[in-house]
């Protein structure tokens, strides 16, 4: 039995949850459903008005570096008001946009707004109120934004049909404005401030010496960023893959929509483990289940059964890296330092997202499924390797510092 959350974490909770839902919902997850809208009307090819998810990617990736240094030296509840301020920006340059040059604009102010208040300044804003204890409640929260897009498609499009798409960004912008900002300024507890829990911020989990912190990041970096590259380049062509695997249109769908059902169900193995789970042996589950989907899809080609398969093991293992990527660094480095090397690791896994839709798509028209297929493999195999290195390395550490104790 998992004990009950006290107040201030169901607080933080509950905070977290909704300003990350809007925020998602009214920057990534948006052109799902008015890409097509406004492509016609920007007169832009579809594929033109979606790159502006590629420039989102690509801008918070150059800014994480930044995000970084601003969560350490001003807190994440700052940070995170701020990026509220440039969402809202953002959307309504989009609101005002005529042609390309605006539209790109906009998409740029949104990449630098993602950078300070998409996934790791929230999980940071955890950290900082929870320390090293703080695992279980980003699993949680990863629960509850994994549903952004299910709650936000509907909402938009409704607002869409209501006011028609520019209102339905001022209305998202204003969302932003008066529910996310006051959130984060007055609706978040107050970080640790207690002696006791200042020193527990500092403390190390893993005694690396200097070198061997450098390479542990560097494994982190590597595991982590493969494992992005493949879920998000897997994202757009699912339906078309399974599609090329022999899957009916019919069949394909269902599957497709059961994909995001089973990723949400593997983030709540993570939260029900809370502080018992640990986020290397997570990852390796995680990316043996995908390395297995995609062997699977490969070896049984256009059979029903295997593609189920592929579907339950690849969107449940997906799940459980996503989870296990945002606690990594809280296994490896103290509580103090985990949103500055969280916003460095994001500089690299959101280059890779930017890059990993076309790279994709291009490896399904013009080499097929098999392509993709062996692909994902192989990435994922290359993703297990470092982890493993990482398990190595932390268990040299820890010998070390268990005889040098004696």
């Amino acid at each position: 039995m998992s004990t009950p959350l006290p107040l201030r974490s169901a607080q933080t909770i509950a905070v977290l949850s909704v300003t990350q839902i809007i925020s998602w919902g009214t920057s990534f997850d948006m052109l799902g459903v008015m890409g097509r809208v406004i492509a016609p009307q920007l007169g832009l090819p579809n594929e033109v008005v979606f790159f502006g998810l590629s420039i989102m990617m690509l801008v918070s990736a150059l800014a994480s570096p930044m995000a970084g240094r601003l969560l350490a030296r001003h807190g994440a509840a700052k940070v995170m008001a701020t990026a509220s301020v440039i969402l809202a920006a953002g959307l309504l340059l989009l609101a005002a946009a005529h042609e390309i040059l605006i539209y790109g604009l906009a998409w740029i102010v949104i990449g630098i707004g993602g950078a300070l208040g998409l996934s790791a300044p929230a999980y940071t804003a955890v950290v900082e109120r929870e320390g090293l204890g703080g695992k279980r409640i980003i699993a949680i929260l990863m629960v509850f934004t994994g549903l952004s897009a299910t709650i936000f498609w509907p909402a938009l499009a409704l607002m869409n049909n209501l006011v028609g798409w520019r209102l339905t960004f001022v209305l998202s912008a204003a969302l932003q404005l008066f529910v996310c900002l006051p959130l984060y300024l007055f609706g978040l507890p107050k970080p640790m401030e207690s002696r006791e829990q200042a020193a527990a911020a500092e403390t190390v989990p893993v005694p690396f010496t200097e070198p061997e912190r450098r390479k542990a990041f560097f494994l982190v970096a590597a595991t982590t960023t493969l494992s992005s590259f493949v879920g998000f380049g897997m994202s757009p062509t699912f339906l078309a893959l399974l599609n090329a695997a022999g899957a009916s249109p019919a069949l394909a769908l269902q599957l497709g929509s059961a994909r995001g059902a089973i990723s949400v169900s593997a983030r709540f193995v993570d939260m029900l483990l809370g502080r018992r789970g640990n986020a290397i042996i997570t990852t390796i589950i995680g990316t043996v289940l995908t390395l297995a989907s995609f062997l699977l899809a490969a070896a049984v080609t256009s059979s029903s059964a295997a593609l189920i398969a592929f579907v339950v093991l690849f969107s449940f293992g997906a799940g459980v890296v996503s989870v296990a990527r945002a606690l990594l660094p809280l296994s490896l480095f103290s509580a103090k330092e985990f949103g500055l090397q969280s916003a460095r690791l994001s500089l690299p896994q959101n280059l890779a997202n930017a890059a990993a839709p076309v790279i994709f798509t291009a490896l399904l028209d013009r080499a097929g499924a098999g392509a993709v297929l062996l692909t994902g493999a192989t990435l994922s195999a290359v993703s297990l390797i470092f982890v493993l290195m990482l398990v190595r390395l932390v268990r040299t550490a820890d010998a070390r510092s268990r005889l040098t104790s004696q």
